[in-house]
């Protein structure tokens, strides 16, 4: 046992064998494609899928934590005779792809400075990352390099992107969207949502830069008439309006007048 630190040079010799061993047996199971699930009626079939990981960035730690415990489910049924089917994708839609590449496109020289020495990408490429397209390629590239030298047992005839630029994946979302509004579970409509002013566009809780776990709130609006107009006072409790004494009016705050059912309403 070594204690109070590492020997110099130590470290490398013991994980060199060990990522030798790693390669080693990677580059046998893929020679073998033993891991390539084809139809069999005589076993059962089991399908295992994990989250697809957004393709603007490299892959971490966490990234790892969740996809080696698909790997061992999948590993774990086809010992119990299962015929898997373990395929791999990669998430390439939504604003994380899209906002690098629209920031780049603004001159966020933080973005540019990311890009290179926290995520590697050579610099004389960088400009290339005003694309989404190529944002997603390039990191896709890189990432399946890691997903293989991990040894993950992926049928990687299966792999996929989810974009239209991938025309079965494409074909695959229209087909299952047009068969949850038929079953009527997908509506259009009218609700509450978290709106983007810069983009003109709902947004959803990992598209923003800041603000994850923000979501539209319920409040009621107690109205107090002054002339011809009412101050609207929002509550999240309107049980307790019994109690008010006095409605205060913050003199620093902008307010605007908006016509709401017919009233005219004072709101901040």
């Amino acid at each position: 046992m070594i204690r109070g630190g590492m020997e110099p040079g130590r470290g490398e010799s013991i994980i060199e064998p060990c990522l030798e061993y790693e390669k080693k047996w990677a580059e046998k199971w893929s020679e073998a494609r033993i891991f390539e699930a084809d139809p069999d009626p005589s076993k059962p079939k089991f399908f295992v899928c994990v989250p697809y990981s957004y393709q603007n960035g490299p892959l971490h730690i966490g990234h790892g934590f969740t996809f080696t415990r698909g790997d061992a489910y999948a590993r774990f049924k086809r010992m119990q005779g299962y015929n898997v089917l373990f395929p791999w994708a990669w998430h390439w839609t939504g604003e994380a792809v899209a906002g690098t590449s629209e920031r780049l496109k603004q001159g966020d020289q933080l973005i540019r400075k990311v890009l290179i020495e926290i995520d590697a990408v050579p610099p004389e490429i960088v400009e290339k990352f005003t694309d989404p397209e190529y944002i997603s390629r390039y990191y896709t590239d890189e990432n399946r390099k890691v997903v293989k030298a991990i040894g993950f047992s992926v049928d990687f005839r299966r792999e996929f992107y989810t974009t239209d630029l991938h025309p079965y994946y494409g074909r695959f979302i229209t087909w299952q969207y047009l068969t949850l509004k038929k079953k009527g579970y997908v509506i259009k409509g009218k609700h509450p949502v978290v709106w983007c002013p810069h983009c003109s566009s709902a947004t959803g809780d990992h598209d923003r830069l800041v603000g994850e776990g923000v979501s539209p709130e319920e409040y009621t609006l107690v109205y107090f008439k002054v002339g011809d107009l009412y101050l609207a006072a929002a509550t999240l409790r309107p049980e307790t309006i019994f109690g008010v004494t006095n409605v205060w009016i913050n003199p620093k705050s902008q307010y605007v007048i908006m016509e709401v059912d017919g009233k005219r309403l004072l709101v901040s």
